[in-house]
């Protein structure tokens, strides 16, 4: 039996700014100024899932709305961002995210006003829960895979750098001085050369160099809804030492007075094969002597083997979508994908 296509969209908001029809003006100015649009985290999502996709030789449609119109009874994967749901007018079962919108409080009405809204996709398990007491069963979490092909590692034996310290502190950690000022003096006791990736500020192209240079990764992250980037680096089979603080979730838009929920992680998806994590600044003197001492036994690329990679991504993204397309045979409108 043939395996129908599914049928994908993702699509950034650009909507006109100064007269009608001037986001394709600022398309172009864009291009000429800043060339090819480097793909944001949303739209990783996306293409991660279609070289999944293309890895178990399933087809898709991607963003073909001609199609998804005539055929109301197929299933809309809606992948980001939220516009695309709410400015159109769907009449298909819709499987909605990863890549949608921060928190329930935003849209806690989001099923009974679009009632062919049939999943809800987040990033990973702590943030499923923070969204079940609004959306119940309804959540799912499915993580993105990672491209292992790409993300592989490194050949060279002699690396320079003991760390590679990838810092993506919010602006409510940086003012304690005192949390760089251990690791660095605890680095310059154990005669630990480093060096550093600071997040929104590097390419991709640049953390594959760094880490082909570097024996380990401190990595150091509030939360992650899912952490793609940590996953890339384990994924070169380079462990990491994670400061794991949990507590609250802190993004500004909604913490404190929106929402206050907990526990959260920096590092979401993990085992003892990834490396060690800490939560207190007190504590990473003695988790780096210990962490240090354990290096070689540290399997990290074999965890992404067996839990993150695009074809379990993919697939585990294909068994929604038939579970969602069960249900709906169930309908007066048998639904097919």
């Amino acid at each position: 039996m043939a395996i129908k296509p599914l049928n994908i969209f993702y699509k950034e908001p650009d909507p006109d700014r100064w007269f009608k029809y001037d986001r394709y003006l600022r398309s172009v100015i864009r291009y000429l100024i800043r060339g090819k649009q480097r793909p944001g985290g949303v739209m990783l999502i996306a293409l991660s899932l279609m070289k999944g996709l293309d890895k178990l030789g399933i087809p898709y449609r991607f963003n073909d709305f001609a199609h998804i119109r005539k055929h109301p009874d197929e299933i809309a994967c809606i992948i980001g961002k939220p516009h695309l749901l709410f400015e159109r007018s769907w009449i298909n079962p819709v499987i909605f995210g990863a890549g949608v919108f921060a928190h329930p409080i935003d849209h806690p009405d989001l099923f009974s006003k679009y009632p062919n809204v049939k999943r809800f996709l987040v990033p990973g398990d702590w943030m499923k829960k923070m969204c079940e007491p609004y959306y119940g069963d309804k959540v799912l979490a499915w993580p993105a895979g990672i491209d292992t092909d790409h993300w592989s590692p490194s050949w060279n034996a002699d690396k320079e750098f003991d760390f590679l310290i990838y810092d993506k502190r919010g602006k409510t950690d940086l003012p304690a001085q005192n949390f760089m000022h251990t690791i660095l003096s605890e680095f310059a006791k154990k005669q630990l050369k480093h060096q550093l990736i600071n997040y929104g500020n590097y390419s991709p192209a640049e953390l594959k160099t760094k880490l082909a240079n570097s024996k380990a990764v401190l990595f150091l992250s509030r939360h992650e809804t899912q952490g793609q980037a940590y996953q890339q680096v384990l994924s070169t089979n380079t462990p990491i030492l994670a400061w794991d603080k949990g507590g609250y979730w802190q993004d500004p838009a909604y913490f404190p007075y929106k929402v206050k929920y907990e526990p959260v992680s920096a590092v979401p998806y993990w085992d003892e094969r990834c490396g060690l994590k800490f939560s207190e600044i007190e504590e990473f003197p003695l988790k780096l002597t210990q962490f240090l001492k354990n290096i070689p036994e540290y399997k990290p690329r074999q965890y992404i083997l067996e839990q993150l990679t695009l074809e379990k991504s993919a697939q585990m993204y294909c068994n929604i979508v038939e579970q969602v397309r069960k249900e709906c045979q169930q309908s007066p409108i048998p639904l097919s994908v």
